[in-house]
């Protein structure tokens, strides 16, 4: 039997330049092209500007990582959950107002659960045998 090497830490990305990985690279250069187009063709305010502005969100989507998730990500998640909305609460934790009302709302409402046994009679009986016998194919409320 061949043994094959199976390829491990597939989630972490290549590093290029000493911890600098791919995409980090790709972004911090996009965006020093941006700036320096800036300072080339426009004046000293609006480059400072730019370089603050375009820097800064080249920084936070190059390296920020919240919980984990690339800031891409993330903020691709939350532009998703406002446009589509879920309230989703998993071993909510009631506190003492909310859990008088439920008490008391239970205790007001009287709710009257007569259990009525009806009589089983023999042909009932037959009919769910027969029903079980055929696999189905026998129908009580046809007529023979």
């Amino acid at each position: 039997m061949q043994q094959f090497v199976v390829p491990q830490f597939i989630e972490v990305e290549d590093k290029i330049f000493g911890p600098i990985t791919t995409r980090q690279f790709l972004i911090l250069l996009s965006a020093g092209l941006t700036i320096f187009v800036v300072y080339k063709y426009a004046d000293f305010a609006l480059f400072v500007t730019a370089c603050v502005v375009v820097g800064g969100l080249a920084l936070l989507f190059a390296f920020v990582k919240i919980n984990g998730q690339l800031f891409h990500f993330f903020l691709l998640n939350i532009i998703q959950t406002i446009r589509r909305p879920g309230l989703r609460v998993w071993q909510k934790i009631y506190n003492k107002k909310e859990l008088d009302y439920f008490r008391n709302r239970d205790a007001n409402i009287e709710i009257e659960e007569i259990m009525v046994q009806k009589q089983i009679k023999r042909n009932h009986i037959r009919d769910l045998s027969l029903i079980v016998n055929t696999g189905g194919y026998y129908n009580p409320n046809e007529d023979l």
